[in-house]
């Protein structure tokens, strides 16, 4: 089994829509994970089913119950998060400004106050049209951990293609390099770069490079809208060259990216433009790397 993950280190290079181009190309034979659980998009691409769904729980959550309180404001006067607020002459607990810290439970002198597992959001495993499975989240509204319901997504996608008897996980990496990052990185195989030739593109393409060496996988970058800005475009290969990633395909700026958005659809059912087939000749490239390299033998 080998897990591929594609990451950026911002948003808007294009990473999502290269992942469902390869999601489309590996067809049942490839067990997806979205991991951008903070703006999950790739469902939009790829059409799940959403045929199985259970809520995620992490952290905690505390609770005033009535019946206890008497309202001697303790708990509003602890609280270092002004999550406790006071409606009607009643205490009660705002859901989006509590951080779970239990003070408010531990001082309470009636025991009004419980600590409750707090539910985040819910994660999905779902029949795709391609005939494969994809395993994605959804964070809640103002929710935390979401590096925890990454590390779920993941699980859940080993657990799906060691179950189906598949070769390869396709993960969709969330941009940055914060937790929901490291948590798509880890265990992985090997790890693809989306970049663009700007300014930002470049600095974060380097800052999230900073972040991957420290992981024990094989590299590699496509570098979207090649042509946009050659000179650019040119310190990203040196770069690349550099740090001893593997260069897999410079794509050039088309607007059936944008096209192929607003139909619901990958770039690669737009059949005979540049961009279909350097991404299917990236996606060979891949598994040819993979297939041929040991894990960690790129920086």
């Amino acid at each position: 089994m080998k897990e591929i993950v594609v990451i950026s280190g911002k948003g808007g290079t294009g990473k999502t829509s290269i992942s469902a181009s390869f999601s489309l190309l590996g067809g049942e034979d490839v067990i997806t994970a979205d991991c951008d659980v903070d703006a999950a998009d790739l469902h939009l691409l790829l059409a799940p089913d959403f045929a199985h769904a259970e809520d995620f729980y992490s952290g905690l959550l505390a609770r005033i119950d009535p019946s206890r309180c008497d309202e001697c404001g303790i708990c509003a006067q602890v609280c270092r998060f002004d999550a406790v607020h006071v409606v009607d002459g009643h205490h009660h607990i705002r859901e989006l400004d509590c951080e779970g810290c239990g003070y408010c439970a531990r001082v309470c002198p009636q025991r009004a106050v419980q600590l409750q597992e707090r539910k985040v959001g819910q994660w999905y495993r779902s029949r795709l049209r391609t005939g494969g499975t994809m395993v994605h989240a959804r964070l809640d509204i103002g929710a935390e951990n979401s590096g925890k319901l990454v590390a779920k997504v993941k699980q859940e996608a080993r657990e799906a293609a060691r179950e189906q008897g598949r070769e390869w996980i396709l993960v969709d990496g969330a941009p940055g390099i914060g937790c929901p990052v490291m948590s798509s990185l880890s265990g992985a195989d090997a790890v693809v770069f989306v970049t663009e030739p700007t300014v930002s593109g470049f600095h974060d393409l380097r800052r999230v490079y900073d972040l991957v060496r420290r992981f024990d996988m094989a590299t590699a970058c496509i570098v979207n809208k090649a042509d946009l800005n050659p000179e650019m475009t040119r310190s990203v290969h040196a770069f690349l060259q550099e740090a001893g990633i593997r260069h897999l395909a410079d794509l050039p700026y088309d607007e059936a990216f944008t096209e192929a958005m607003v139909e619901g659809c990958t770039v690669v059912e737009k059949e005979g433009t540049p961009l279909a087939r350097a991404l299917e000749e990236s996606w060979t490239r891949l598994r040819t790397l993979l297939g041929t390299e040991r894990t960690g033998d790129h920086p």
